[in-house]
């Protein structure tokens, strides 16, 4: 294949333009937060939180709409197996968001906590927040290494330049910005990024749906004529398993870093819902293109176009049927913005996870775990080295690793079964404790990993009700695979079940010790008798007065003295507007 050159010009300027982007955020907000009394440290982090609508709006509906949103919402719609039918992403990270701004966006942001894991350190202890950090760094580092690794492959096929060399070069650019202006740079190079997904993806579908080859989509919806038709539709015999890939999307969506990065980062908690519900909208929206041109590609003829009479399914391309479309079936100049979206598109994902995971470990591993004492610029150099080293981690396994995908989808399972009823409890569940947390941590993760796993071919070990054995045929080695199918929804039934245990045990344990049954000395979690210990992060500090309430707007201040309360919360500006730490609910 021919080098494309059209299609390496865009994907160079995209890369300027967006790096250039990156340094001038940064160089802009240089001072923000941090003039007002605020932790650098916290100013990468969460910005000064003073995000405002506009660049609020664009960088929450980054959250999702990214490279695997975009390819990923095309590849399904394409599939002949799947159909628009089974294209669950647009709807169930748009509602997603919906349900994260009424429930969860408000209390996270007016406690004024930094990232997602501060309710669980300051409910639970350092130990189990550091437990809790596993699923949520799987989830984002695999994420990062997966549309790394889509990209590469995308630009190899499309662009005909080396994977590695696409690779390192697309991760490099968003590391170094991302180190530069942290919070404020990844919500800039959004804005950018966004507008180049929109305005790539929708100058090319007139053009695709013009081409000769392409029948009317309208048709093809409805009607078999390439393949079956693009709308495709759920047997009666999937519908528990579609309910349950659902509710993953919906609910699974809420507890991620990057999601509340942002939700953090408002200047209000008002603001966080209202951006909220503004990117539950730009997620259909950025979606409407990806799904028109994945019905496309089910629409055409491709023996009468540049790829060949062999359609990409065939091929084992579907996962690349967006980028094969704006090239083989638009004009140079078009494909130009397209290709350049799709870049754009991956960077924008791969950015924002890699300061989350950095931002975790920074405070709730390094800080509060190990150097509670830490200086505000040490932390700064830990986050800065971590942005690295998770950066590079995420770009070798998208280089090495073959089974990256299957790696992200059984870590973004657990983040759904094990931290989200983990976090419905701390915020929501009064009396919860270390105990229950344990407890409900094994329950998901036991019931998750012994359903299987067809990606990792990780066999299964429960066999749920309604399971059955399918024989799966890759189309370009015509290797015949044999994989377990659970229709059961045992990922909801697995989160269900945490939640419940969490609650059943946490109060079992309250009983038991409460009660005298059991002897204060074999409370050894420091969960119900010695309440009050330093491991569950100097609560009595924290907690000391019931009216302790961070005000929706307050400003964040420096640390005073060693104690960990400052840590969790700004006290410098409290007022009684109704609601309490997870602690004050125990």
């Amino acid at each position: 294949m021919a080098l494309h050159f059209e299609g390496l010009l865009a994907i160079v300027l995209f890369y300027v333009l967006i790096l250039f982007v990156g340094i001038w955020a940064a160089w802009k907000n240089k001072n923000s937060g941090v003039e007002g009394g605020a932790a650098q440290s916290e100013s990468i982090m969460v910005g000064g939180r003073d995000i405002g609508l506009f660049v609020g709006g664009f960088t929450m509906t980054a959250t999702w709409v990214g490279g695997g949103y975009i390819n990923g919402t095309a590849e399904y719609v394409y599939l002949p197996s799947y159909g628009l039918a089974w294209a669950q992403a647009p709807f169930g990270y748009a509602l997603s968001l919906v349900v994260g701004g009424l429930f969860f966006a408000k209390p996270m942001r007016t406690r004024g906590y930094v990232t997602m894991l501060d309710p669980f350190q300051q409910l639970y202890g350092k130990r189990m927040g550091g437990l809790l950090f596993i699923p949520a760094l799987m989830g984002e580092i695999f994420w990062s290494a997966a549309i790394l690794s889509a990209l590469g492959a995308t630009l190899s096929v499309i662009v005909d330049i080396n994977i590695s060399m696409s690779v390192m070069i697309s991760a490099l650019i968003a590391i170094f910005y991302t180190l530069v202006g942290g919070l404020y740079s990844v919500a800039y190079t959004d804005v950018v990024q966004l507008f180049c997904i929109f305005v790539g993806l929708w100058i090319s579908v007139p053009f695709a749906l013009a081409n000769p080859a392409v029948s009317d989509i309208r048709i093809t919806a409805v009607k078999k004529v390439f393949q079956t038709p693009w709308l495709g539709k759920i047997q009666s015999s999937d519908g528990w398993m579609w309910a349950d890939n659902f509710c993953l999307l919906m609910l699974g969506g809420i507890p991620w870093q990057v999601y509340f990065q942002r939700v953090l980062s408002a200047s209000s908690a008002t603001y966080a819902q209202v951006l909220s519900f503004l990117a539950a909208f730009g997620c259909i929206i950025m979606a409407v293109p990806s799904i028109l041109i994945g019905a496309i590609g089910a629409s055409t003829d491709w023996n009468q176009t540049s790829y060949g009479s062999v359609p990409p399914m065939e091929k084992d391309e579907s996962d690349m049927i967006l980028p094969i479309v704006l090239q083989h079936l638009c004009p140079p100049f078009v494909s130009f913005f397209g290709l350049g979206a799709v870049s754009a598109a991956v960077m924008s994902s791969a950015d924002s996870s890699i300061l989350s995971a950095s931002s975790m470990f920074a405070r709730n591993i390094y800080q509060l775990a190990f150097r509670q004492s830490a200086s505000d610029r040490e932390i700064v150099w830990v986050m800065r080295i971590t942005i690295f080293v998770f950066g590079a981690m995420a770009t070798a396994m998208a280089l090495l690793t073959g089974t990256v995908y299957g790696l992200w989808y059984l870590s973004s399972d657990l983040v759904y079964v094990i931290i989200f009823p983990q976090l419905i409890s701390v915020l929501f569940i009064k009396g919860t404790n270390t105990y229950g947390s344990v407890a409900a941590y094994v329950f998901g993760l036991l019931l998750r990993i012994g359903g299987g796993e067809p990606y990792l071919k990780l066999p299964p070990f429960i066999y749920y009700p309604g399971w059955k054995q399918e024989e799966k045929v890759h189309y370009v080695t015509k290797e015949v695979e044999h994989i377990v199918v659970q229709k059961f929804p045992f990922k909801t039934v697995a989160m269900l079940a945490s939640l419940l245990s969490n609650a059943a045990f946490s109060y079992l344990a309250k009983y038991l010790f409460e009660s005298g049954t059991l002897s204060p000395k074999y409370d050894f979690l420091d969960a119900v008798v010695s309440k009050h210990s330093k491991e569950i992060m100097d609560k009595t500090t924290l907690v000391g007065s019931d009216n302790i309430i961070l005000a929706e707007m307050a400003p964040v201040k420096p640390r005073i003295g060693p104690s960990m309360a400052n840590t969790f919360m700004n006290k410098e500006a409290l007022i009684d507007d109704g609601e309490t730490s997870p602690e004050s609910n125990n």
